[in-house]
């Protein structure tokens, strides 16, 4: 039940809050992620003058934005939260403002314009069906809806809606490239909680709507299954520290929707002990998940903060004589990892035992999830391969170059008591939560099912199971990372370039083939002698439109030139220090022609997003 109602906002719809106990603990998680990474910020940021307030700035509208979600009480109160930090966090993509950073800003903002999209349109189908987008009563109102094939029709909407910030394959193009541009601590923020915002979207509707619905099981369960595979072997093939950790968090998302697609089909079934188990498993997975990272990045970011480096074999080395710096990494790497006593067994085991339930009570999908069940196993093992091949590049092996190597082991310090309480600190969690009985607790906090409390965390059933995954990532270690990712020494990158969804499909169909076709329809209608003169008009239309814009554009600039840029004379031997604004234009005169492109890429997807959401409302109006 909604706590806090506040109305007369957004056509009078209100915003609505609600703090039960799964909302509680990840605004609690939240608060806490931005807390250690604003400590870590003060010395990962020391040196940096320009862009801090910025930074600041948005990440506290971050805050505020990520907050609001995940005590929003209907779906219209997140998802206008959703779209607040969708365009805030933008800013942390593009902070250092290179070519590559406004490149993977770009596609983070236009793979957001177009969940965004995505997301309204099931909204608007979902309040035409059901009636309502309130959690507490949608759950009622879908299953007494008349018409359950739009129901299902707005639950793909809102998955893919969501999928889009969650990472979720195949909307999952910005993750591994955003990341690697981001500052450490934003990396963390973006891994750890912004990823799950998405995913408490399709948990939420999961739980409510689309709770029980089979179909839509199986719509979750497959892409998750693909973005936890396709994830983790991005990850192994990887050379660069931050990109890895990056694969990873798309591997695990895929982890936790492979949980939200096992709960609705056990739910479906009549399972309500499998449902049980894959809830916690998922919700607990979540929570691991973001503290993991949080640690993770951060040590990531002690890495680049003091070699502002990032591929293996530069920093090959680095932390040798770093015992606090090792211990935090291998608590995460140990936890992620699925290693009993670390956190993530706990969370892995019960999902990993969800889909059991599944091939027991679901044998029209048995051989599926048989298939399933192998994924996940190998999954679990490439996730334990790519993290002992950070942690023994980093911690364990020397550096190829000896005086490089000679310049690690003396700087024995590599961080401040701040970011050690903060870095260190968080690797604690790990240990703190792979114990049963403080998980346990934690999961009927959030999700009121009392049924875990004797679930058999050691049983030989459940080591087996951690077992052969570790075997699996030792066995992948020594043969594909040692026997074919090395080469003379060196970490080499065997993944295809060809091979990126974005470039390969994306792209082309949004500025090639689409504009073509829409080209060829545009000459059939100019052949028409009736719709020939119509189209004219909206050309000329749409030219005199273009000239007001460009005009109040020039306009725009010149205002900011004579106020925020502050244009003055340099007096004679006084050096000129120009503002931000006219350093943020030479980085982007630098790159014009490929801005251009990725903004017109990014004007053409959101055009095709709006013609898409229009020819729905019309479809349902004329149905």
């Amino acid at each position: 039940m909604p706590v806090l109602q506040i109305e007369g906002i957004m056509t009078g719809a209100g915003l609505s809050f609600s703090a039960d106990g799964f909302r509680c603990v990840y605004a609690v998680i939240t608060a806490f992620m931005w807390a250690a990474t604003a400590i870590f910020s003060k010395e990962y940021f020391a040196k940096e003058k320009e862009n801090l307030s910025r930074y600041i700035f948005f990440t506290l509208a971050t805050f505020v934005a990520t907050e609001g979600v995940m005590l929003s009480g209907d779906l219209m109160t997140a998802f206008l939260f959703f779209e607040i930090l969708s365009f805030t966090s933008f800013t942390w993509v593009i902070h250092e403002e290179t070519k590559e950073a406004v490149r993977a800003g770009y596609t983070y903002l236009f793979i957001a314009v177009i969940g965004g999209l995505l997301l309204f349109m099931g909204l608007a189908l979902m309040q035409y069906t059901a009636g309502t987008l309130s959690f507490d009563s949608l759950r009622e109102a879908a299953k007494n809806s008349p018409d359950q094939s739009l129901i299902f029709a707005a639950g793909i909407c809102i998955l893919f809606g969501f999928g889009c910030k969650a990472g979720m394959f195949p909307v999952h193009v910005w993750l591994p490239k955003a990341h690697p541009v981001a500052p450490s601590p934003a990396s963390a923020l973006l891994s750890g909680i912004l990823t799950k915002v998405g995913i408490y979207g399709i948990l939420m509707i999961s739980c409510t709507a689309l709770f029980g619905n089979e179909i839509f099981g199986l719509a979750v369960l497959l892409p998750g299954v693909v973005t936890m595979l396709l994830g983790a072997v991005l990850a192994l093939f990887s050379v660069n520290l931050k990109r890895t950790l990056a694969c990873s968090s798309m591997s695990q998302i895929g982890f936790i929707l492979t949980g939200i697609g096992m709960m609705l089909l056990l739910s479906s079934a009549g399972n309500e002990e499998g449902t049980g188990i894959a809830l916690s498993g998922l919700v607990l997975h979540m929570v691991n998940h973001s503290l993991i990272k949080l640690t993770l990045f951060m040590a990531a970011g002690v890495v680049m903060m003091n070699l502002n480096v990032l591929t293996l074999d530069e920093i090959r080395g680095y932390g040798r004589n770093k015992p606090l710096l090792m211990a935090a990494f291998a608590f995460g790497a140990l936890g992620i990892s699925g290693v009993p006593f670390f956190n993530g067994y706990l969370s892995k085991t019960m999902l990993h035992e969800s889909i059991v339930e599944g091939i027991k009570s679901l044998s029209a999908y048995g051989g599926l999830l048989s298939i399933i069940e192998w994924i996940f196993l190998i999954s679990g093992g490439l996730t334990f391969a790519y993290m002992l091949k950070l942690f023994i590049c980093i911690f364990v092996q020397k550096n190829r170059d000896e005086e490089r190597q000679l310049i690690f082991d003396r700087e024995r310090k590599c961080m401040n008591k701040a970011s050690t309480a903060v870095v260190f600190g968080s690797s604690l969690l790990m240990v703190v939560l792979g114990q049963p009985f403080v998980s346990t607790r934690l999961i009927k906090e959030m999700t009121g099912f009392s049924g875990i409390l004797g679930f058999s965390a050691f049983s030989v059933e459940n080591l087996k199971g951690a077992l052969i995954s570790l075997s699996i990532g030792a066995v992948l270690y020594f043969t594909i990372v040692r026997g074919v990712l090395i080469k003379n020494g060196s970490y080499v990158n065997l993944w295809p370039e060809k091979l990126d969804l974005e470039e390969l499909i994306y792209r082309p169909l949004i500025t090639k083939y689409i504009p073509e076709a829409m080209g060829k329809v545009a000459q059939i209608f100019g052949e028409n002698r009736i719709l020939k003169p119509l189209l004219a008009q909206c050309l000329r239309a749409g030219i005199i439109l273009t000239r007001i814009l460009e005009s109040l554009t020039d306009g725009f600039i010149l205002l900011l030139r004579k106020t925020v840029m502050r244009e003055r004379k340099v007096k004679s031997g006084e050096e000129s220090e120009p503002g931000f604004l006219y350093r943020l234009s030479a980085v982007l005169a630098a790159g014009a022609g490929q801005l251009l492109y990725n903004f017109t890429f990014a004007m053409m997807m959101t055009c095709l997003g709006i013609i898409i959401v229009l020819c729905t409302i019309i479809g349902i109006m004329f149905r």
